[in-house]
């Protein structure tokens, strides 16, 4: 059975080492547990519905409360206190690309916004309700998770929009196909999520980010339904496909998408190599990438990540000994864990490593093996859990991301990570703050943060926590030459942020796509494009330094 009020299913758990106790004690001092309101609670607080009955709609109240929030640290906060001040009023859940229509139907017939769901897995607040006049309705997409068709000539494979991630990849092996997108989301999100939000996984260097493998689809929208061709490529005018990526809901439901999917490979390792410090890790990383060494992955660690990781890692004894062999090889306080992935045929990776080799050796990278990683390949889905195990200890844990050109990477980093670190330090809060790169190209990187902290006195005053941090980081995004999000959306959270981005003009051909297919503002509004302001969003006090 999937949580209701937090990540995944219930019977998996994340367990944190004896050690963690202390380590988290020494960062950020004595835990504060706050209580968790039950299920039966909240249920008890769904309003009725102002649905008029349809054969697909279910006014359940227990699916419209499993329905009525995401996964970013507000909504956990929502769902563990039992404050969530809006529900959708019902839940439908289409078999296929002609109910989805008929939803759309009703819709524009009875005056109801939709919000289209994939697997509840936004961590910017893209499916969350908005207090409204209008009825809600939330189009869960689950039911469609099928492979429609597999052209074997030309590696394009047709899902369904709903398919979560764990059967993309069982139905295309199957076929000995695979797509190879792995964000950490992977268990639970889906390939129509992916696409509205412009997804990447883990292993991008290799297969992709989401819109490399969007072939084409269908997006059924209130002006009727988008059918996009695929074309290996094409010069004919602007790819519409560019409008769907990222649309996050905006434009249409998507229903089906066309993806390019390729053979599995003959196999595949990750090693890890500790490099003596930041600079000498990241140079690597760069050098690698601009000289187009086929790899699959490299993803590095700043020294904080590292020595946090490595301290949550458990086996106390054998991290030790790891230890002291880094440091009688010279890699001691700021060390920096690097994990870097080869796929391929047995030949294709044997040359990747050879032209991987001396430049490690110039860099004073120690490898490991795979050893590590494939630890890593055991867990690489299992942070999510992490928030539920920090939890019972009386902490909280987010992340935010962005990517930014190489000359600006470490100068990012560095203010991203002291605007979480400084900003509540006036009232005694300690922030542990740390950074891994997950992404890298030629041009640059994606950054992608993580910060923990105390809960406050109660739910309430976590949330206020929350919105300082989250305003302080965003706002030194924005304005030093970063994107607000490079894997995770928009979403409600981050509109306020978007037009920094994007420009007057920019967002105005966003909204002015809105308004074509959406005139009457019912396709999932708020998200993407609002006119919301950071002070009513964050509620901050202008007249504050905060």
């Amino acid at each position: 059975m999937r949580r209701w009020n937090g990540w995944g299913d219930e019977s998996t758990n994340m367990e944190l080492p004896n050690s963690a106790d202390t380590f988290l004690q020494e960062k950020l001092g004595n835990g504060h547990r706050l209580t968790d309101c039950q299920l039966s609670d909240v249920i008890a607080k769904v309003p009725n519905s102002k649905l008029i009955n349809h054969p697909l709609i279910s006014i359940d109240k227990e699916q419209r409360v499993r329905h009525a929030r995401g996964q970013s640290l507000p909504d956990w906060l929502a769902m563990r206190s039992g404050n969530i001040d809006v529900f959708p009023d019902g839940v439908c859940f289409p078999n296929n690309r002609e109910e989805v229509q008929e939803i759309i139907a009703y819709a524009q017939r009875y005056d109801v916004e939709l919000i289209p769901y994939g697997g509840g897995t936004s961590v910017a607040g893209h499916i969350n309700p908005k207090s409204s006049t209008k009825p809600i309705l939330t189009v869960d997409m689950s039911h469609m998770n099928q492979l429609l068709h597999l052209d074997e000539h030309s590696n394009i494979a047709t899902f369904g929009a709903g398919t979560p991630g764990p059967m993309v990849e069982a139905q295309l092996r199957a076929k000995g196909y695979t797509l190879g997108h792995f964000p950490q989301s992977f268990e639970l999100s889906t390939i129509g999520g992916w696409v509205a939000s412009r997804s990447s996984g883990q292993q991008s260097l290799r297969y992709g980010r989401i819109e490399q493998m969007f072939a084409g689809g269908t997006i059924e929208t209130f002006a009727g339904s988008l059918d996009l061709p695929s074309f290996p490529a094409s010069s004919a005018g602007p790819d519409l496909r560019e409008i769907i990526l990222g649309s996050e809901g905006r434009f249409g439901i998507i229903s089906e998408v066309n993806v390019r999917v390729s053979k599995l490979a003959q196999r595949e390792d990750f090693i890890v190599i500790f490099f003596p410090d930041w600079q000498l890790a990241s140079n690597f990383c760069r050098k690698l990438v601009q000289q187009r060494t086929p790899l699959s992955m490299l993803r590095v660690s700043n020294a904080v990540e590292t020595q946090t990781q490595l301290k949550l890692a458990g086996h106390e004894k054998s991290i030790a000994w790891l230890e002291r062999y880094l440091s009688l090889r010279g890699c001691k306080n700021n060390k920096c864990m690097l994990t870097l992935g080869v796929t391929g045929s047995k030949h294709q990776n044997q040359a990747s490593l050879i032209e991987v080799k001396p430049l490690m050796k110039k860099h004073q990278g120690i490898s490991t093996g795979t050893i590590l990683g494939k630890r890593w390949v055991q867990n690489r889905f299992r942070f999510p859990y992490l928030r539920e195990a920090l939890w019972l200890k009386g902490y909280v844990v987010d992340t935010l991301e962005t990517a930014t050109n190489w000359q600006n990477v470490d100068n990012m980093m560095q203010l991203v990570e002291n605007s979480l670190r400084d900003c509540l330090s006036q009232q005694g809060d300690d922030i542990h703050v740390f950074t891994h790169m997950s992404h890298v190209y030629s041009q640059g990187c994606s950054l992608y943060t993580t910060y923990l902290f105390r809960n406050g006195d109660d739910h309430q005053q976590t949330l206020k926590k929350w919105q300082k941090l989250k305003h302080a980081a965003s706002q030194v995004i924005v304005n030093n030459g970063g994107t607000i999000s490079h894997q995770h959306g928009v979403g409600k959270d981050h509109a306020p942020y978007l037009s920094v981005e994007k420009g007057q003009l920019g967002m105005g051909i966003i909204k002015n796509l809105a308004n074509h297919f959406d005139p009457n503002k019912q396709l999932n509004p708020g998200t993407l494009i609002d006119s919301v302001s950071l002070e009513q969003l964050y509620h901050i006090d202008q007249d504050s330094n905060s």
